[in-house]
């Protein structure tokens, strides 16, 4: 009786794998594309496929892309003296999508030798601004001194995203870290 559904329990244990999606959460999923929608499970299907076969990493930015560039990198009317460094291509979607940023990105993903001189590479032909949008953490912290280090030899101002307490949190709610941050951090008015 254990192996009776035995092909809807690995798509089960697949979606589970998914960030964020639980067994209740994959259970009615496949539920609901093997019971009730089974166009929009083939469809899901067929998208992930085509998405795995055609995209990969921007050869500049390491965003993602469908050609050898990303639209960004392409993009001639962008801001080419502006560096936004992200921790993954996710973030750019993210700033993307809301145009917050119209300069060109930096994928860390990794500091591997390569990529810290793939970025010098770019940092010395013309850009005069990093801006370091990482999730604020002291492991992150010491990754922009260590980049801010490898890059002081170039003509280039370093920032980063502000960092404090959220709009419409109480003190109470924030963490020790946000807290001191908005502290040190704080702007007169």
């Amino acid at each position: 009786m254990n192996n009776a559904l035995e092909k809807f329990n690995r798509l089960v244990d697949a979606l589970q794998e998914l960030p964020t999606i639980g067994k209740k959460s994959a259970t009615r999923l496949a539920y609901f594309m093997i019971m009730n929608d089974t166009y929009a499970g083939l469809k899901i299907s067929h998208a992930i496929e085509d998405a795995i076969g055609s995209l990969k990493k921007c050869r500049i930015c390491g965003g993602m892309s469908e050609d050898e560039l990303c639209h960004i990198c392409a993009d001639e009317t962008r801001d080419a003296t502006l560096l936004c460094i992200v921790e993954n291509a996710k973030d750019i979607l993210l700033l993307e999508e809301n145009a917050l940023f119209d300069g060109r990105y930096f994928v860390l993903d990794s500091l591997e030798e390569f990529s810290v001189s793939h970025l010098e590479d770019i940092v010395k032909n013309g850009i005069s601004e990093v801006l370091f949008a990482l999730t604020p953490s002291i492991a992150n912290d010491a990754v922009i001194l260590y980049i801010e280090d490898k890059l002081s030899q170039y003509s280039v101002n370093f920032s980063k995203i502000a960092q404090g307490v959220p709009t419409g949190v109480s003190l109470e709610n924030i963490d020790l870290l946000s807290l001191t941050r908005a502290l040190e951090d704080r702007v007169r008015v």
